[in-house]
């Protein structure tokens, strides 16, 4: 298995202050503030809102993986992940993550991919990584 890296830089106070984020892959790097973090969203990107989209990726991925296979040609996996921010004992804290996910592949019924879906959230190597947050999972076949 190979390893990943990002990278991070703060300058300043917590609600002042500025940052940049940076994969190593080179495939994103943008700023993020307090601001863009805990208040309107504006000002960049930030941490919660780039493990959603590890999630969703992830996620999409392992469900692609098990439909191919149980025999299916998968056309689509479409995944959206809502990080939501709140306090936990006391503390700002990661309180859930919502997956929405919406499938579409060959001979696929709206049972399997129940059971597809909810094995692929927890096969999952990010789901694996955030095991203490609460995660719930919405999937349904893609009309048309």
């Amino acid at each position: 298995m190979a390893d990943r890296i990002a990278e991070a830089r703060w300058s300043g106070d917590l609600k002042g202050g500025e940052g940049s984020v940076r994969l190593g892959s080179g495939a994103f790097e943008g700023p993020f503030s307090f601001r863009s973090r805990f208040e309107d969203g504006e000002g960049g990107t930030n941490p919660e809102e780039l493990i959603g989209a590890a999630h969703a990726g992830c996620f999409s991925m392992q469900v692609a993986n098990e439909l191919s296979q149980a025999g299916h040609t998968v056309d689509s996996v479409q995944t959206t992940a809502k990080v939501s921010i709140g306090q936990k004992d006391g503390e700002p804290a990661i309180t859930g993550i919502a997956l929405t996910t919406e499938v579409s592949a060959s001979g696929l019924d709206d049972d399997e991919l129940q059971k597809v879906a909810e094995e692929a959230k927890h096969g999952c190597i990010v789901s694996r990584a955030l095991a203490g947050t609460d995660i719930t999972l919405s999937a349904k076949l893609a009309s048309g």
